[in-house]
């Protein structure tokens, strides 16, 4: 890779650090993209942003309380699904039933496969 003498504007550090402060990409990728260190970008962090050196910043795509959210209805939509499904083989099971008192015979035998 050839060294090249870049700066980049004081307003496209401001940006990045906004992206990097929202979440929308880290400092590893900002460094990657652009081709500069991360230890330049952690110190645009320090310059421009809300994170002053010596204090940990922890960046999450998404917040664990978001998240059990989302599983949790997810999992009564899914319960929702199962109780229907619960009921239609209930009432499937209910007319096999009714059909073999009705006809005498057992229909179970007569609908499954190789009979």
């Amino acid at each position: 890779m050839d060294k090249r003498k870049r700066i980049f504007s004081d307003e496209f550090k401001k940006d990045q650090v906004l992206e990097i402060e929202q979440g929308h990409l880290s400092i590893l990728q900002v460094s990657r993209l652009y081709e500069v260190s991360c230890q330049s970008v952690y110190q645009w962090v320090y310059r421009y942003g809300s994170i002053k050196k010596g204090f940990r910043m922890v960046i999450e795509k998404e917040s664990e309380s978001v998240r059990s959210a989302a599983l949790s209805v997810r999992v009564a939509e899914l319960e929702r699904l199962l109780g229907q499904k619960q009921v239609e083989l209930e009432y499937l099971q209910r007319v096999i039933a009714e059909g073999d008192k009705l006809l005498g015979y057992d229909l179970k035998k007569k609908l499954e496969p190789g009979s």
